[in-house]
């Protein structure tokens, strides 16, 4: 029975001592990544002490817990250093202040805990506890969102210097990068990669970008698509990695540019979400933008270049800077639309107009005809292949653009790729050049053929896949089949006499 009486004393006494430091173990799970909520500390202190918390930092505002009426004088001294903390007893109540240090921009803050009972040497414990749990606390989160603004500060400039490459600016953006990715941009040609994922994916996505490439590649989140991310790639490893990480992930594609300069990132950047199209249907996940027969390609390069320049001249007079930004902003405003530009430059959609509307006027045309954006477009990226050529020494006379358009060659491909469509029963070819010479509208092209406009968008879609291009999207392909109306005369040549003239 002795035996027995001493056993129950010792379980007794291991129990007393279970429940006087239960709540350290308690405490510790405040730090777990589950947990690390300052408020959820301080309630948990309440309820440790049966009593009342609040945690104000120097300037006096509750950052957690409840407001507790003290005599500001001893908040003062326990907030400036002059004591540690203080104990004491008011009006039937216990209060304890333990000094806290805080994180800029606040430097110290006060721990107040008031009772109806006295402090014993346990509660006195979980309160000095508490205050150094929570300065950890509060240091940890501000660690992490010193981390989240330091990521969000790299990606704001890595689409700074997406957009000046955007511009052609590529000095400016050779020096935005040197600071803090050297030897980024110490190339004169990239490709450029378009990858989509899951929208709510692609935050995570982007940085298995940056760790896949080891930043040894321009990964910024497009601004213009949710679910895409744009990566400029110097070198062909990277790209070889991109490609094996986007194969790794289910419903994520990836469409890459041909290698191009610097200056032709905007180029670059509309060959590869043209190759993400097609990359939707490739097993793989990826392809790269194909080196098919362009209608330039066709034409005479000579005369091609110098009807080019004498198209853009008027905006010769204009300083190199502002020349630069008109002509980047325009071939976007022309590849995409002006909302989507403006996004990818950083502009409003009213700045992406403002300017095309200029080149516009001092073009002396009207964008609003399919046909002039078309011809354009074809000037624009003419002119931005040959940038460093000298516009107008050993040049021939320049032709006009039915001349141009009318080459053989041109004809015998227009043909060629207008036929695709004459085997289909839905009358594809009469649709397709009705919506053209209707400014791609299905309204108004639904009244001159008299059918329904959802019926002109269907065979227009239909003939998608017959050429291969993409038409219902403003874009390169769609000036392709453009080009090959005029050049068959199906289509009316857009009046750019007073342009060129």
């Amino acid at each position: 029975m002795a035996g027995q009486g001493d056993g129950t004393d010792t379980d007794t006494d291991g129990d007393r001592d279970g429940r006087a430091t239960a709540w350290a173990g308690e405490l510790l799970d405040q730090l777990r990544p589950s947990g690390r909520d300052p408020g959820r500390v301080v309630a948990w202190l309440a309820a440790a002490v049966d009593g009342t918390v609040s945690l104000r930092d120097d300037r006096g505002t509750l950052l957690a817990g409840r407001h507790i009426p003290v005599e500001p004088g001893l908040t003062e001294a326990v907030v400036t250093g002059r004591i540690a903390s203080a104990s004491l007893e008011e009006g039937g109540r216990h209060l304890r202040l333990v000094r806290v240090e805080l994180p800029a921009p606040a430097a110290t803050g006060v721990l107040t805990v008031t009772r109806t009972a006295p402090f014993d040497r346990r509660t006195s414990e979980i309160v000095t506890q508490a205050a150094t749990v929570l300065e950890l606390l509060l240091r940890a989160r501000e660690s992490t969102a010193a981390g989240r603004r330091l990521k969000r500060a790299a990606a704001d400039l890595r689409l700074a210097i997406l957009q000046l490459l955007m511009v052609q600016d590529i000095v400016a953006a050779r020096r935005v990068a040197a600071g803090l990715w050297p030897g980024l941009l110490d190339t004169d040609s990239a490709c450029v990669y378009v990858a989509e994922s899951r929208p709510e994916e692609r935050d995570r996505f982007a940085e298995e970008c940056l760790s896949a490439t080891r930043e040894r590649a321009l990964v910024v989140r497009c601004p213009a698509v949710d679910g895409h991310v744009i990566v400029v790639v110097p070198d062909e490893a990277e790209a070889r990695e991109l490609r094996a990480l986007v194969g790794s992930r289910p419903d994520t594609f990836l469409g890459g540019s041909v290698r191009q300069a610097l200056a032709r990132t905007a180029t670059a950047y509309g060959q590869a979400v043209s190759a993400l199209a097609v990359a939707r249907f490739r097993p793989e996940q990826s392809a790269v933008y194909a080196e098919r027969t362009h209608p330039e390609r066709l034409m005479d390069p000579a005369v091609l270049r110098a009807w080019s320049t004498r198209l853009l001249r008027p905006l010769d007079t204009l300083p190199h800077h502002t020349r630069a930004e008109l002509l980047a902003t325009t071939r976007l405003g022309l590849e995409f639309t002006a909302v989507s530009a403006a996004k990818v430059l950083g502009v409003s959609r009213n700045t992406v107009r403002a300017r095309m509307d200029r080149v516009e006027h001092l073009l002396r045309t009207d964008f609003s005809d399919l046909a002039v954006r078309a011809t354009v477009h074809l000037a624009l990226n003419t002119q931005e292949g040959h940038a460093d050529a000298d516009r107008t020494a050993g040049r021939p006379a320049p032709a006009d653009l039915g001349a141009l358009l009318s080459g053989p060659a041109l004809r015998t491909w227009s043909q060629e790729l207008l036929a695709r469509l004459d085997t289909d029963g839905r009358d594809l070819r009469r649709t397709l050049r009705a919506w053209l010479a209707c400014g791609a509208n299905a309204e108004r092209t639904a009244q001159v053929l008299g059918v329904h406009a959802q019926t002109v968008r269907e065979r227009v879609r239909g003939a998608e896949p017959v050429l291969e291009r993409q038409l219902l999207a403003a874009g390169c392909d769609l000036y392709e089949v453009v080009l090959s109306h005029l050049a068959l005369g199906e289509l009316a040549p857009p009046d750019l006499d007073l342009a060129t003239g």
